[in-house]
């Protein structure tokens, strides 16, 4: 028996098995794991009641976040995602809608994108980027956007396509508008606003693709020639004459 301990307490290769098989049952059974050994964290698969575990409270584990099933260990950022922090709300969770939609409560702390205009799931989808440049990648969240292999689902991939498509027409809604200066524009709280042209008139005039972005009809300022007034969808802004380079807002 004394010869047997003694080898095992010199066999590398037995302690590295031992190591192998407690990480094993770790990630198997999805147990908490400590922030002091971050390596175990990599590609690990979570259920929702685990990444909770991960919200704060507990100060011997990491501080994780979920943004489209990718999670996120945030700790650097305690001041911010930890217990009191103003980003605490993220915490232990997956709340990817909360990024655009500003609800922080409730049923707002969810990771449904249901209802999201091209602009806002494309927004949120650079929020994952950033998450992945600025913070540790810790493991995939099973549940909306990874399976129980962690492969992406159809709705991670509906909503990166959906992402790319509006990229796409946030670049054509570019270059169009290029082609027609914006207004210069300025407001104080004593004068109000105004916009002006250097060269040319104010008018209002409709962003066609923004309906495709945001489902949403919206207008913007633009400056025209004398010769290019007669066009037809071009407003004047209310109580501004005809041929006023400033008008106020």
């Amino acid at each position: 028996m004394a010869s047997f301990l003694k080898r095992l307490a010199t066999s590398p290769s037995v302690w590295i098995t031992i190591l192998a098989a407690l990480i094993a049952i770790i990630v198997r059974f999805n147990l908490p794991i400590n922030h002091n050994n971050s390596t175990t964290l990599q590609q690990r698969l979570f259920n929702a009641e685990v990444l909770a575990l991960y919200n704060g409270t507990d100060e011997s584990l990491p501080i994780l976040l979920g943004i489209l099933g990718s999670v996120f260990d945030v700790t650097k950022g305690k001041s911010h995602y930890g217990v009191g922090g103003s980003y605490n709300h993220f915490a232990g969770r997956d709340a990817s809608r909360a990024f655009v939609s500003g609800n922080f409560t409730g049923d707002g702390l969810t990771d449904s994108l249901h209802g999201l205009s091209t602009t806002e799931v494309k927004s949120i989808v650079d929020w994952r980027d950033f998450y992945f440049r600025s913070y540790t990648f810790v493991g995939k969240l099973v549940g909306r956007y990874y399976d129980s292999e962690g492969n992406p689902t159809k709705s991670l991939k509906g909503a990166e396509a959906k992402a790319s498509r509006g990229a796409q027409l946030l670049e054509k809604q570019k270059v169009e508008e290029a082609k027609q200066p914006s207004c210069n524009s300025r407001w104080s709280q004593n004068e109000g606003g105004e916009v002006w042209c250097d060269n040319g008139f104010p008018r209002l005039v409709q962003r066609p693709v923004e309906i495709a972005l945001t489902g949403k009809m919206s207008k913007r300022c633009a400056c025209f020639s004398e010769d290019q007034l007669s066009q037809s969808g071009l407003e004047v802004y209310e109580g501004c004459d005809y041929h006023a380079k400033t008008c106020p807002v």
